[in-house]
């Protein structure tokens, strides 16, 4: 299984980088057990829920949402993190994530933050330039994040047009990579995964 990172021009341009998607989608590289030891060589046993501070919103709402298993197990991810003050900020289901009756919402907005693959902040970069401005990227949720450049920081979109910076790039850990940044996406208001 692959993770595509899709960069847009006049007519759709695909690029492969490692990980899976749920999709069953074929590799175009097959770079995921590389990039994943350079991961590992550069985070030791570190895994992105072992790097998580537990007192961050993020770790807790993860926790809330079961998802801390997910982000400590073998699986290459990439996880866009929201530093707490983007938090503060958010309603809704990830305001109050101890909230049993909120745990599917938050599982939602969670896995829009969660891309199968390690993608680093250059992959990006560079998916951004080959699609003339945009790359299209699929998320765990099965919805799409469309990422920009914003004076050389890369700055991502949300279904709802919410859109998050990254301001915190390539945390390596021994499973993936961490990308901070500094607002909370949210899931498309249709409740479905956009394709």
């Amino acid at each position: 299984m692959t993770f595509k990172l899709l960069a847009v021009t006049a007519a759709s341009l695909a690029l492969a980088a490692a990980g899976c998607d749920n999709n069953n989608s074929t590799s175009a590289s097959g770079g995921a057990p590389e990039t994943t030891k350079e991961a590992a060589k550069a985070a030791g046993d570190n895994t992105i829920a072992a790097g998580l501070d537990k007192n961050s919103r993020f770790a807790q709402a993860a926790k809330a949402a079961g998802l801390d298993g997910t982000l400590g197990g073998p699986e290459p991810y990439t996880v866009l993190v929201p530093n707490d003050a983007a938090f503060a900020k958010a309603q809704g289901a990830i305001a109050d994530p101890s909230k049993p009756e909120n745990r599917a919402e938050l599982t939602r907005v969670l896995t829009l933050h969660i891309l199968p693959g390690m993608v680093l902040a250059d992959d990006l970069s560079k998916a951004i330039d080959n699609g003339k401005g945009k790359a299209l990227i699929q998320t765990m949720g099965g919805e799409t994040l469309t990422a920009t450049k914003d004076g050389g920081k890369i700055v991502l979109t949300d279904g709802s047009g919410g859109t998050a910076t990254i301001v915190e790039a390539d945390q390596k850990r021994s499973n993936g990579v961490v990308q901070g940044i500094d607002a909370v996406l949210t899931p498309s208001s249709q409740g479905s995964p956009k394709k």
